[in-house]
């Protein structure tokens, strides 16, 4: 009889098992303490709320449109790999007079199909879109297309199938998770095989779920922009592990790199998704803001008398607008560099 596999580590029990382990990536606890007492300054700030989500997505459509779920889940399925080449060579998307860059260039394009009347947020067409019109969507207004366009292909029309057979849209088939965000993420993992963020570490299985955890949380945003966000288990959600993230994390000096990781990376070198280090990276980014949050909330438990509702996922939402807004202080850092569909 063949054994079954084990089911791999969650998300936040992979980050404290890689962060035991991490040769290349140490979490900073004085800098874990600088950054939970920045949050706590903004505690009871918008930037600090679901409602961050709009912020952090200008081109979505209305939260109170059903066209809004959609939008989400083709912008989530096909949300990774932007970083460019070349820094002068990048993919760009211009929308209603803004020019657009990495993840943005994704929204604009989508949003610019959806004004030239392509339903490209209508599970019935993007299921069967060929490659040649995901193209024309994702057209770049310069010579340097978007990346791993056959891979977003790949992945969409397979969300799109399978959204399909569970009653044609992205609200129906979350639905079948009870609107609880563990069951969600559990969900999605188990039916779309692009988003099985997956690795194998110290000869454990573990998980980062990326582009799962992320989709749920913006599921959660758009319902809490509706007045509708009371979704239990969001605690279960942790940070997206990316590259933007984690450059920010060692900007903010709560996450560093050993020097030979930092030289490996300053030369650009490709990382295999799988790869140690790139695990490391990325695991250790979320214990990281798992430890911020715990310090962030024993701040307010000690300070305020109350319990802190702020989860993980929102700090993620409040760090990855910082790492772009201050993306030129923080240019000395380099991010990593690997070519994957899960970030």
């Amino acid at each position: 009889m063949a054994t079954k596999l084990q089911p791999p580590l969650p998300p936040r029990e992979s980050g404290e098992f890689v962060a035991e382990s991490s040769k290349d990536v140490r979490v900073e606890e004085e800098g874990v303490r600088r950054v939970a007492e920045m949050l706590y300054a903004l505690r009871d700030s918008e930037e600090l709320t679901a409602s961050a989500w709009k912020k952090a997505n200008p081109l979505a459509p209305a939260p109170t449109s059903d066209q809004a779920l959609n939008w989400v889940f083709v912008v989530d399925t096909m949300n990774f790999s932007f970083w460019p080449e070349q820094k002068e060579k990048q993919c760009e998307v211009t929308h209603k007079g803004t020019t657009y860059r990495g993840y943005m260039t994704l929204c604009a394009a989508i949003t610019r199909a959806m004004d030239e009347g392509i339903p490209i947020t209508e599970p019935s067409y993007f299921s069967q879109i060929s490659v040649e019109d995901l193209s024309h969507v994702l057209r770049s207004d310069n010579a340097t297309p978007m990346p791993m366009l056959r891979e977003r292909h790949r992945v969409l029309t397979e969300g799109g199938r399978v959204l399909m057979e569970h009653g044609g849209s992205f609200r129906s088939f979350i639905g079948r998770a009870g609107s609880d965000a563990r069951k969600m993420v559990e969900l999605i993992v188990d039916r779309l095989p692009s988003y099985r963020d997956e690795a194998v570490y110290e000869g454990l299985r573990i998980s980062f779920y990326k582009r799962a955890q992320i989709l749920v949380a913006d599921f959660w945003g758009i319902m809490e922009a509706r007045g509708e966000g009371d979704i239990p288990n969001l605690d279960y959600l942790t940070m997206f592990a990316d590259y933007r993230v984690p450059q920010a994390l060692v900007y903010l000096g709560a996450l560093s790199y050993s020097d030979t990781l930092m030289e490996t990376l300053k030369k650009g070198e490709l990382l295999c998704s799988g790869d140690r280090r790139e695990v490391e990276i990325r695991g250790c980014s979320i214990r990281c803001v798992e430890r911020i949050r715990a310090h962030l909330a024993s701040l307010v438990e000690q300070r305020d008398g109350q319990s802190c509702s702020i989860n993980s996922a929102v700090i993620d939402f409040y760090l990855w607008p910082y790492a772009k807004e201050h993306h030129q202080e923080m240019a000395h850092i380099p991010i990593h560099h690997t070519r994957c569909v899960y970030y």
